[in-house]
């Protein structure tokens, strides 16, 4: 059995041969991982199940790399903080809901997209390949105008919202529509909503602005035969249901510190595939390797059963992991038969 069919075996609640993993590292804790193990090419030996590119182009960064970067819609972002990977939005764009009703996203760069794509696919191997767009609504807004002030529009301004944010859905659908053409399995939306407990715009503005563009951007991929995956990190339990009314296959994050995982296995058993469940915030960084370990073992009895799981940590792994806990973690993926 392939990467790639072990994958999608367990979209499907089929058992797998055995449950998938996926690993990924935020820039820190990638040269953790380098200078632990000696070896620069480490995250090719961790086996992972799924290819994942970025469908955007590359940030433009500044003469100093470690301070400043650009990204594809012209927001300039400060990494000179403890977050070297996002940073924080360094100015506004986007100052009044008059620039927020007229603003016109750029136009999607046809070529190097297509060339992104090509290059993936040659890539892949054997893997279950992703196609990624992030920040594609609620985040792409905020990054624009302030999300205290885009959470304030969305009261003052609604129409304002809904226009912006339907030009940004189908932004998204042409992206989408480019991958697809390349035959990648999966598009994956990236769009925080979760806190650590609720939804940051609530579950009632969730619907009115977020869930129409959704249903827009899945159906597109629902209707090429491939599958939805959305991360968001926080607490969706309000929206579970209804996101897998509208399509949804696979969501990611599924975080520990918000969902019983006996409880959501449950519930989302043959409807929804869980990407995550070993946590960076709780469990990683303090608890010790033997303890790890047969927490990732568990992890796969539990949530693996019958398929419906990726194994994964909850998100990109920070700096603030020991690299012992990980290679316990990916120790434990690995020795699964």
């Amino acid at each position: 059995m392939t990467n790639r069919e072990r994958v999608i075996k367990a979209i499907r609640h089929e058992n797998p041969d055995y449950t998938p993993h996926n690993v990924l590292f935020t820039k820190q804790m990638h040269s953790k991982m380098v200078e632990y193990t000696g070896n620069p090419r480490y995250a090719d030996t961790l086996d992972n199940h799924i290819s994942i590119f970025s469908i955007r182009k590359p940030h433009a960064y500044a003469p100093d790399p470690a301070a400043y970067y650009t990204d594809e819609f012209g927001v300039v972002w400060d990494i000179s903080g403890a977050d070297k990977d996002i940073g924080v939005v360094s100015q506004l764009t986007i100052r009044n809901a008059e620039d927020l009703a007229a603003y016109t996203p750029p136009p999607i760069d046809e070529e190097y997209t297509r060339e992104i794509c090509e290059k993936a696919v040659f890539s892949k191997g054997d893997n279950f390949l992703i196609g990624s767009i992030g920040y594609t609504l609620f985040e792409r807004a905020w990054s624009l105008c302030g999300m205290e002030n885009l959470l304030c529009y969305m009261l003052t301004d609604p129409e304002a919202v809904e226009s912006l944010l339907g030009r940004l859905a189908e932004r998204n659908v042409q992206k989408a529509k480019i991958a697809l053409e390349y035959g990648v399995d999966c598009i994956l939306y990236g769009d925080d909503w979760g806190q650590q407990r609720g939804m940051i715009m609530g579950a009632p503005l969730w619907r009115r602005f977020i869930k129409p563009c959704l249903a827009k951007m899945y159906g597109k991929v629902k209707a090429a035969g491939k599958f939805v995956a959305q991360h968001s990190c926080g607490d969706l339990r309000e929206i579970l249901d209804e996101l897998i009314e509208i399509g949804l296959d696979i969501y990611q994050t599924f975080q520990p510190e918000i969902y019983d995982k006996a409880e959501y296995k449950q519930k989302l058993n043959r409807r929804l595939t869980i990407w995550g469940g070993i946590s960076t915030q709780a469990e990683l960084p303090f608890m010790p390797p033997e303890e790890i370990y047969e927490l990732t073992k568990a992890n796969i009895a539990l949530l693996g059963k019958g398929g419906g799981y990726i194994a994964a940590p909850t998100h990109a792994v920070p700096g603030d992991v020991p690299p012992e806990n990980i290679a316990a973690m990916v120790s434990a993926f690995k020795n699964q038969l």
